[in-house]
């Protein structure tokens, strides 16, 4: 099994910035795919961004410029550094790994931007 904590939420002015964490331990397949998605009330989740094993990163248009993300696959970890937030990234994000034993998420944290 596959186990994934996000830390780094919380609640943050427009303009302002967070950091957020997630943590993989458990049985992790290589090659693999770490990402950060985002589910606002109401709406679908979406890809904010993911990360490849081998490094190939995509964002989601909304972000660009704004968001960077890394990894660090010695220690099963991804990092979203937010900057330039926006009320409309008020959201529940999750941590996802996909292996191909399927695809895992984290419990969520909540970022919440206020105008």
């Amino acid at each position: 099994q596959v186990q994934l904590v996000e830390s780094g939420g919380g609640l943050v002015q427009a303009g302002g910035s967070l950091r957020l964490s997630c943590s993989a331990s458990g049985s992790i397949f290589s090659p693999n795919a770490m990402g950060w998605y985002r589910q606002a009330p109401g709406k679908q989740r979406e890809l904010v961004v993911d990360i490849t094993s081998s490094g190939y990163t995509n964002y989601a248009d909304s972000v660009k410029g704004r968001f960077s993300s890394s990894r660090d696959n010695a220690e099963n970890t991804m990092y979203l550094q937010m900057n330039s937030l926006k009320p409309e990234d008020t959201a529940v994000y999750y941590c996802s790994l996909q292996t191909r034993g399927g695809r895992y998420w984290g419990q969520g944290t909540q970022v919440t931007v206020s105008s």
